[in-house]
């Protein structure tokens, strides 16, 4: 089959590798729509240390079954699916618990971090385990369920917030997973979504998708405080994860008030510690998803949620080092680009 092949680091290439085997109780999927992640660029240039080449990377993907497990019974050939990206055992005690993002035993598709390894959809197939594959409505394309992985990490960071409703919340970032938390939040009640970026076309995307206010990123916790009458915001969401950024979500929150870490581009942030024991903040971070899936769905499938405006390109297989190379050099216009294996 026709793969997109990271076999060094900085360099991809159109390879052809072998069809791959699935177990009784995995499904071999034919990859429609795979979309490029930000933590697949930190691969390519070999940052993130969790794409050891050689590997086929890519996880937020949808297409349609083309061949089932002796096990399998939810599924059969020509079913349209998509699937999460983070394929977690059932049996340990975190799984037990219903955290599978925090799976003991957790493997990634499309990742290599050492201590496995296990190939992803920048292919033309891929093989997944049924528990993590879900069905794909007729009104939801190919395209657009390539952004459910990333609206269920985005639900779950809203889900950790624990949110009641008619709450303030501030995003920082309106990157990729900042414009789905912006409307996440919307979707489950929040009043009014404040959202922070250095970019004006990102900002202009996030009017377009619902945001309440549209800040720049100098003078913030200023603007924050000014919007707030000088109480600060409900929840702030940071997804970014630099210093900076950090240090702004905990100045813009009220006493008592959350910060929900999501981005997470620095290995280490220094934490101000006096701020946040004694204006009472409380931090959480926020890992991937915990089975947010059948509510993206709905989200998606519903328009609550618009993930169309935040697709930049849907392109063929064979363009993918040409649009890695952009993304790598952090065009800043680009939002989504999704490769097709088997034809846009």
């Amino acid at each position: 089959m026709k793969s997109l092949l990271l076999s060094a680091y900085n360099h991809l290439e159109i390879a052809d590798l072998p069809l791959p085997e699935i177990g009784p109780e995995e499904v071999l999927v034919r990859v429609e729509a795979c979309g490029i992640c930000g933590s697949d660029v930190h691969g390519y240039d070999g940052s993130s240390g969790r794409r050891i080449p050689p590997i086929v990377m890519g996880h937020e993907a949808a297409g349609t079954v083309e061949a089932v497990g002796a096990n399998v019974r939810g599924y059969s050939k020509g079913d349209r699916a998509t699937f999460d990206s983070t394929v977690y055992c059932g049996t340990c005690a975190y799984c037990a618990r219903g955290e599978i993002n925090l799976c003991d035993n957790r493997q990634v598709i499309g990742v290599s971090c050492g201590d496995y390894r296990r190939n992803g959809a920048f292919a033309e197939y891929v093989s997944i385990p049924e528990r993590i594959l879900y069905r794909l409505p007729e009104n939801i394309s190919f395209a657009e369920a390539a952004l459910l992985e990333a609206v269920s990490v985005a639900l779950h960071a809203v889900r950790i917030a624990e949110m009641k409703g008619g709450e303030t919340a501030l995003v920082i970032g309106a990157g990729m997973i900042g414009l789905l938390t912006l409307q996440a939040a919307h979707a489950v009640g929040c009043r009014r979504v404040l959202i922070a970026d250095v970019d004006d076309t990102r900002l202009q995307l996030a009017r377009q998708v619902g945001a309440d206010e549209t800040l720049k990123s100098a003078d913030l916790i200023a603007q924050v405080m000014k919007l707030t009458a000088g109480e600060g915001v409900d929840v702030v969401f940071e997804a970014v994860g630099r210093n900076e950024t950090v240090a702004a979500a905990i100045d813009a929150p009220r006493k008592g008030g959350k910060v929900v870490l999501i981005g997470n581009i620095a290995p280490e942030v220094t934490l101000p510690l006096q701020k946040v024991v004694t204006r009472q903040i409380r931090l959480q971070g926020s890992c991937a998803s915990a089975g947010e899936y059948p509510q993206a769905i709905d989200l998606v499938g519903s328009g609550a949620i618009q993930v169309k405006p935040l697709i930049t390109a849907v392109a063929a297989l064979e363009e993918g080092p040409r649009w890695f190379e952009r993304l790598h050099a952090r065009e800043p216009h680009l939002m989504k680009v999704i490769l097709a294996p088997n034809g846009p």
